[in-house]
């Protein structure tokens, strides 16, 4: 059996790494496995692919060859490009010819089935199996896209960093995928081993006095369309506030790897009139580097998912700021990255306004037992014809819950969805509206059809 890892960044290919190292992908002996690198920035040409990234080496003996799609696509770009249907057989052949892989099956491992490279690569492997995996809090919220019946029928499970033990992940749940957790020991192995040239970047920009031992989060929000560059400047400087409130006097704080420089100058600004020591991290170092060497007292973040790894995985105090704003901003409803932003928000607590004794893992049973229902309840809402069945669980959770939970709801989504908390008259309204009227009785015929 030939086995396909597609990876587009470091962090990926140290997930599968783990999964592989865990077992999940069978003895080495029976499988010729090979890492597909995908380098998806917006101009490839001058970021550099991770199979070229410090670190790298670590990862390389797992594999027994090395890919590059973006080489194999030239001229096209990995995430605009994908077969038509009636090319995808030849492309096959191109993929078999060009990597060796004779008439040998083949299994496919990649990232969000949802988007290229990995639905191209579904497409041209028509008859392959498929394991997707995610590494982050977007596997516990539900399939952005609709994923059709011959691809979603060959996806085998959801492999996912256990980041909140007991909450189970909706990704793919509406066909039927079973998630499987990556055990945490692997991946925190593995990424303290691609860490290592990290921390000596960290030992040499690192002060030998007054140690940062609070860590401050940049997720490069603006360019997403979530906030604009001025907010989120802002945002980090309510970050550092807090930090220093919390008594912290040395203070780090990592951008995000696209953020420009200029969003640090104004932390400094705010630093020295705090009298606080910060460090900006310039260095190409990842969060868990961060973690596993500096060992910090504190975590502060939006909605990273490092937040949860740092207190999942290396036992680190967590806190957010800024999810409130966010939570009001974010659309559509669907956006991926509500339930990140809501897991957060529910699971952490707010670093401007609350205790000073920050939790250490948000893992014991009523975390868990408070955010089981709340995910799949936003869940619901976001996509809400996938997952019909919850809809007598939302509706009774919400005739009790949304009170104390309403900022994770639009009322007019609540009142599209004839939900607890909608408006009866706009509901009403929109029933008898003669437009919404024909097209219920369009859906109707097409799946009377069916």
């Amino acid at each position: 059996m030939i086995q396909l890892f597609f990876s587009a960044t470091q962090y990926a290919a140290a997930t599968v790494t783990a999964a592989i190292r865990a077992g999940l992908f069978g003895p080495r002996e029976d499988h010729r496995r090979i890492l597909v690198v995908s380098n998806t920035a917006p101009i490839p040409e001058v970021s550099t692919p991770l199979d070229r990234m410090a670190g790298f080496e670590k990862l390389r003996p797992e594999f027994d060859e090395v890919r590059s799609w973006n080489e194999f696509v030239f001229p096209h770009h990995p995430t605009a490009w994908s077969p038509t249907a009636q090319d995808a057989p030849m492309w096959e052949k191109a993929v078999r010819l060009a990597w060796n892989l004779g008439d040998q099956p083949v299994e496919i491992a990649c990232e969000s089935i949802q988007a290229n490279p990995s639905r191209a690569v579904a497409d041209i492997f028509a008859d392959s199996p498929i394991h997707v995996y995610a590494d982050g809090l977007m596997s516990y919220g539900p399939t952005r896209n609709r994923i059709p019946h011959g691809m979603s029928s060959r996806i085998y499970r959801v492999l996912h960093l256990d980041l909140i033990p007991g909450l189970r992940p909706m990704l793919l749940a509406e066909y039927g995928v079973e998630p499987v957790a990556i055990p945490n020991e692997p991946i925190v192995a593995v990424l303290n081993e691609i860490g290592a040239h990290g921390a000596d970047l960290l030992a040499e920009c690192l002060p030998a006095e007054n140690r940062p031992t609070a860590v401050l989060l940049g997720q490069y929000l603006s360019a997403i369309d979530l906030i604009s560059q001025e907010e989120e400047e802002e945002l980090h400087v309510r970050m550092l506030c807090a930090a220093a409130k919390a008594g912290h006097t040395g203070i780090l704080f990592k951008p995000h790897p696209s953020a420009p420089a200029a969003y640090s100058s104004s932390l400094e600004t705010a630093a020295r009139e705090l009298a606080v020591h910060l460090t900006v991290l310039r260095e190409p170092v990842l969060a868990e580097t961060v973690f596993a060497c500096l060992k910090p007292a504190l975590v502060i973040g939006c909605f990273s998912t490092a937040l949860m790894t740092a207190a999942t995985f290396y036992g680190i105090p967590v806190a957010r700021v800024g999810t409130e704003m966010l939570l009001s901003r974010i659309t559509p409803y669907e956006n991926s990255n509500r339930i990140p932003l809501t897991i957060i928000d529910a699971a952490l607590p707010d670093a401007e306004h609350g205790p000073a004794d920050f939790m250490a893992a948000p893992t014991d049973a009523g975390v868990v037992e408070r955010l089981t229902p709340l995910v799949r309840a936003v869940g619901y809402c976001m996509q809400s014809r996938k997952h019909p069945d919850l809809r007598d669980e939302v509706a009774a959770w919400l005739s009790t819950q949304l009170a104390a939970n309403a900022h994770y709801f639009k009322r007019r989504r609540l009142t599209s969805l004839r939900l607890p908390g909608g408006s009866p008259i706009r509901a009403e309204t929109l029933r008898r509206n003669p437009t919404v009227r024909k097209v219920v009785r369009r859906i109707r015929a097409v799946q009377a059809q069916r």
